[in-house]
């Protein structure tokens, strides 16, 4: 600016014809106007950046609070309700002799109308993780379970061997599950068939789930490898995950891989249910809303899509699994509905166990509230403990107990792997029976309207039964342990006869019609 006012002054001295050298008054001009505006806008970049920047980081700060305001109260609007249309049960004959199993009034019942608990354990046998195969599961395991007195297995499928080419089931695969189905079945254990996910998504990335076609083509960088879940922190699991959840383009798929499933079970008593994904994951969906606006949605069509084939058998849905976050339960009204969700807090999750069962007790009232909320019976699909830990067998009593107290089923995870988390060792070779013995307490499988059992001991071997005197008059199913407990002996006024039988593991109590009474069965 100053420059260009020497310019003017010097033009102004050249100029005046003979008064060339004369020096005259300073006289001080201003700029033209054109140059001052020049000159003036040739400052603002430096006076008003400050500004512009404190601006746009306030519009920047203004748009991502209207955008968590929002998820926010999309997260926190009511849940409203869903149902699954799914056309009457239409049971064929019993199948190795096991009931069909349905819901009544917050219980899973049989045949005749009795409750029924189902307790035993989880299997990964048939599911396929690439860096670790699963131990197998044989004849001798499923003889162990039977005679320690269970009556379930909770048998993961894959969705990646079911298809593992897009539109295509392969059938081989399948036959191999109805072989475990009907091994299982022969040995008077039900099964549920659990389509599972493990930390990663797909095979492709870590572990069990979703075939090789359905991944996205992100890379797979494993932030953490010596952690087992940390493949589910991939970036690749993530996307491929979100997608699914996002999308409907694999969950066509995926309703279609359950509906050839069902087909093949349709008419088998022995399957108790259909678990439809187990423990899914939400990030970085927000929990609120992917438990809301995904999650049982997704329920919601897998049970009509399942229900279209084969409506006869129990369709178990599960909340999420994240630390200790709740689930969002949607009411969801269906046929046979059970709400298997998993029990992890204090021994995979934190607070980790102290020996006080107050934390652990808290965390099951939780889910009965949840299962009250769906509305449906509430089964522990998986629960487990590190074996080798200090205080695992202090733990697995203290849920074990609120289980009884609750008359709540389970299956443990899991019968049979490593030291740590397997009752049976990969080989074979050895049974944790220490272990087993607290696991396996007497309870009762099926009873009738009337029969309200208490805690049942697995190491003393004993269990206390309070019968009204209005009872129904049907046959009292107790499950007792023949691998770890002498035999067992009733005891009660309203007791008629009973009946043992070692290599089933199971002990059938008569009672005498509208006579109450209180049962203790205990060791002879």
């Amino acid at each position: 600016m100053e420059a260009g006012r020497c310019r003017d002054l010097r033009h102004h001295r050249g100029g005046g014809g003979g008064r060339r050298g004369r020096r005259g008054p300073t006289v001080k001009r201003r700029a033209p106007l054109s140059r001052r505006r020049e000159s003036k806008a040739s400052l603002q970049p430096s006076r008003r950046a400050p500004k512009r920047r404190w601006q746009r980081l306030r519009r920047i700060a203004l748009g991502v609070l209207a955008v968590v305001i929002l998820v926010t109260v999309v997260a926190y609007l009511p849940a409203g309700s869903l149902t699954a249309s799914v056309s009457p049960a239409r049971y064929g004959p019993d199948d190795q002799g096991l009931s069909w199993l349905r819901t009544d009034r917050g219980r899973i019942v049989d045949e005749q109308g009795r409750k029924v608990l189902l307790r035993g354990f989880n299997t990964d046998a048939l599911v396929v993780y690439p860096k670790s195969p699963p131990a197998p599961l044989d004849e001798a395991d499923a003889t162990l379970m039977q005679r320690a007195g269970f009556d379930v297995v909770r048998l993961g499928i894959d969705w990646s061997q079911l298809e593992p080419v897009r539109g295509r089931i392969d059938r081989a695969y399948l036959e191999r599950v109805a072989g475990r189905v009907a091994m299982l079945n022969r040995h008077g254990l039900y099964v549920v068939l659990d389509m599972h996910f493990r930390l990663g998504w797909s095979p492709r990335f870590g572990y069990s789930g979703a075939p090789g076609w359905a991944t996205i083509g992100v890379p797979n960088w494993n932030p953490l490898p010596q952690y087992s879940w940390s493949p589910s922190l991939s970036p690749a699991s993530f996307t491929s995950d979100t997608y699914f959840w996002l999308s409907s383009d694999w969950k066509k798929d995926f309703y279609q891989t359950w509906q050839a499933v069902a087909a093949r079970f349709k008419d088998t008593s022995g399957i108790a249910g259909y678990d439809i994904f187990n423990e899914a994951h939400p990030l970085p969906i927000p929990p609120r809303i992917f438990d809301k606006y995904y999650l049982w949605p997704l329920f919601k069509e897998a049970i009509e899509a399942i229900g279209a084939v084969d409506p006869n058998h129990l369709f178990i849905v599960e909340g999420i699994l994240l630390l200790t976050m709740n689930t969002v339960v949607v009411h969801l009204k269906a046929p046979n509905l059970v709400y298997g969700t998993h029990l992890y807090e204090g021994s995979l999750i934190p607070p980790f166990w102290t020996g006080d069962p107050a934390f652990l007790r808290q965390r099951i009232q939780q889910r009965v509230k949840e299962a009250g909320e769906v509305p449906a019976p509430l089964w522990l699909g998986e629960l487990g403990y590190d074996l080798t830990q200090n205080g695992a067998l202090s733990y697995a009593d203290a849920a074990l107990d609120e289980a009884d107290r609750l008359g709540i089923g389970w299956a443990w995870w899991q019968w049979r792997e490593n030291r740590w988390w397997g009752i049976r060792d990969a080989q074979g070779e050895t049974v944790n029976e220490p272990a087993l013995r607290h696991l396996a307490r007497p309870y009762v499988i099926a009873a009738p309207g009337g029969i309200h059992p208490g805690r049942g001991d697995g190491v003393q071997g004993s269990l206390t039964i309070r019968v009204d005197a209005g009872h129904a008059d049907q046959p009292v199913v107790i499950g007792w342990s023949a691998l770890t407990l002498p035999a067992p002996v009733g005891r009660g006024t309203c007791l008629a006869g009973s009946q043992w039988d070692a290599t089933r593991g199971r002990l059938t109590l008569l009672l005498d019609p509208g006579v109450g009474c209180e049962l203790t069965v205990r060791t002879t």
